[in-house]
């Protein structure tokens, strides 16, 4: 087939990291191997040691698979990261392949051709989906290639490996979740109940934090801890480096029935539990090693894990200090924009890697802050085609002339996870840049002004925010939408606003849930443009057709009318688009002011007057 027909790329050299794989292949008898980019907890954000996908290929984006033969390579990636992707192997003899959402799992068929006539191919069950394993195991047996799933192939083969993380874990203080660990586990064991298992295996690190009201900074961006959690008819087990853990804190888990075990010792505690026992199992949140460690005779009971919807629903308490984090990032938000207008004002043209600098210095001087929750995307016209770009010391572009420069960052605080993107005028931007800002406006308000029934799936609405823009025989290649946790992952589930999502039970929006709303328009080569707050679904009261929902808009900042087309907005869009504005400058002001900052003061009065309808 043409799709895999693999192209001829300059060797590598002989000390490369590419170069050292294939030796290692050839040493070990195997065609081809697969290094996806995960951990053994399924992590979106990977600690070091399991970075061997940028270590092999030098693509530094946070979603990619790789696929390496003993003549080629390739790096499958998704439309977020065809443009970064292109410029960053080049000359790695790795080449960029195209995932597309109807084929997610071409790579696979890829993967065996390059594996040749009968070749082993190879991956590390420990860092692999269940869900993934099931169909390299059809592909292999389709094409007639053994599959050996039992050993890392990066072992012995990357001389620097970074170690495993040693940060302290510590505990939230009492009372923060509105729900102590008692409460939580006691409520987990009757989903487990439900499901007629005694056992239930854990290891998203974002779950086994929420579940036991602990935090860590193992994961860049996200504050967890690398652990597993084994969950027994009589106790729990949960499985870390306990000298990373304060004696209080582990004296407090144990007062509540949770033992320490060491981190690697996962493995053994499962092929200890007893055959006719009954183990809860998410196929999509567990390797497919720890499962097949599960001896002959247990049944694994495969399903979503039960933290996964507990922890989406926010508790009240959680909201109220979500409420406040909100403000406290938007007067960092207020602080950071206006020093950004004084400076090009001044006619001086920071960076793109300027703009990542003082905005997280911004947020850092806000009580509570623990740093960035994702790597802060500042990108200038063209560079703003690109949705994951990000600027490096070595292509970085400067803010300058005229044109958009769109910011999309957020910020992990005691009391919450924040994320927004702005799309900030530079000079005079065209009509036409002006007219992309002012549909994409016009998408997000739909959708955060949606009113809708309660037991709504979340890839069902994803239609409302990108009507103003399909309208315009315009797309875009994201999701709309995605949880966001409290004080953790800024990409959480189950919730996921997108065509593409899957619409089973689990995507259902309830209650408490924070999502981002945040459609796009992107130009390859010109500009991107891209708004996002994020939202919380409340109860909007109950009809003689049901209960419904609708979404409270949380983050608050000024969204720049100097980007937006104000004729193209209906009297309606502009009346949602004043009442925004004037709550963020109710919010914001006060603390501005205590703040003496009389330059950022006067720039959210600015940029906070109302349209005239």
């Amino acid at each position: 087939m043409n799709q895999f027909i693999h192209a001829t790329l300059p060797t590598p050299a002989d000390g490369t990291p590419l170069a050292r794989l294939r030796r290692h292949m050839q040493d070990h008898g195997l065609a081809a191997c697969l290094i996806p980019s995960a951990d053994p907890h399924l992590s979106e954000y990977l600690p070091g040691h399991w970075q061997g996908r940028r270590w092999i290929s030098g693509f530094d984006g946070s979603v990619g698979t790789l696929a390496v033969g003993l003549q080629a390579a390739e790096l499958w990636v998704d439309s977020r990261y065809w443009e970064q992707a292109e410029r960053q192997l080049a000359g790695s003899g790795v080449a960029m392949r195209k995932t597309l959402p109807s084929a997610p799992h071409q790579y696979l068929e890829s993967l065996c051709h390059l594996a040749g006539p009968g070749g082993v191919v190879a991956v590390d069950g420990d860092v692999l989906s269940v869900a993934v394993l099931r169909q390299l195991e059809a592909a292999c047996a389709a094409h007639g290639h053994p599959l050996r799933t039992g050993a890392d192939p990066l072992a012995g083969v990357w001389p620097d490996r970074p170690a495993l993380p040693a940060a302290p874990i510590a505990a939230l203080p009492p009372g923060v979740q509105g729900h102590e660990r008692a409460d939580r586990m006691g409520l987990l064991r009757e989903r487990l109940q439900a499901h007629g298992a005694e056992w239930h295996f854990l290891s998203s690190l974002d779950d086994i934090a929420w579940l036991l009201g602990l935090r860590g900074s193992d994961v860049p961006y996200n504050p967890v801890f690398l652990a597993h959690l084994l969950i027994g008819p009589q106790g729990a087990t949960l499985f870390v480096d306990a000298a990373r853990m304060p004696a209080g804190v582990q004296q407090a888990l144990l007062a509540d029935g949770i033992a320490l075990a060491p981190y690697g010792d996962a493995k053994r505690a499962l092929q200890a539990i007893a055959p006719g026992s009954r183990v809860l199992i998410d196929p999509r949140r567990v390797t497919a090693g720890h499962l097949h460690a599960l001896a002959q005779g247990v049944v694994a009971v495969q399903a979503t894990n039960p933290c996964v919807l507990m922890k989406s629903r926010k508790s009240e308490q959680e909201a109220a200090a979500i409420r406040r984090t909100m403000v406290h990032d938007g007067l960092a938000l207020a602080e950071f924009f206006a020093a950004l207008q004084a400076q090009l004002q001044r006619g001086e043209a920071p960076t793109e890697l300027d703009i990542d600098t003082q905005i997280t210095a911004a947020r850092a001087r806000q009580p509570g802050f623990k740093g960035p929750s994702f790597a802060t995307i500042a990108a200038f016209n063209a560079n703003g085609a690109m949705p994951h770009y990000r600027a490096t010391e070595a292509a970085h572009a400067r803010i300058e002339g005229d044109g958009l420069l769109l910011i999309d960052s957020g910020g992990q605080y005691a009391g919450g996870t924040t994320d927004i993107t702005r799309m900030w005028a530079v000079g005079r931007p065209s009509h036409a840049q002006r007219r992309d800002c002012t549909l994409v406006l016009k998408g997000m308000i739909a959708l955060s002004t949606l009113h809708f029934p309660q037991g709504t799936r979340a890839p069902m609405i994803d239609a409302v925010a990108r009507a103003p823009i399909w309208r315009e025989s315009i797309d875009y290649g994201h999701g709309t939408g995605h949880g966001v946790g409290w004080f953790l992952n800024v990409h959480e589930g189950p919730q996921s606003i997108s065509v593409r999502g899957d619409s089973g039970e689990d995507s259902v929006i309830h209650a408490g849930m924070v999502t981002s709303v945040e459609p796009g328009i992107y130009r390859p080569g010109r500009w991107g443009v891209r708004i996002e707050n994020l939202v919380l679904a409340a109860d909007a009261g109950e009809s003689a057709f049901g209960r419904f929902l609708a979404f409270e808009t949380l983050t608050l900042c000024p969204i720049d009318l100097r980007c937006i087309c104000h004729e193209l907005l209906t009297a309606e869009e502009v009346r949602w688009l004043n009442r925004y504005h004037a709550t963020v400058r109710e919010a914001l002001l006060p603390g501005l002011a205590a703040l003496d900052n009389d330059t950022a003061c006067q720039w959210l009065l600015e940029h906070t007057q109302p349209l005239i309808p």
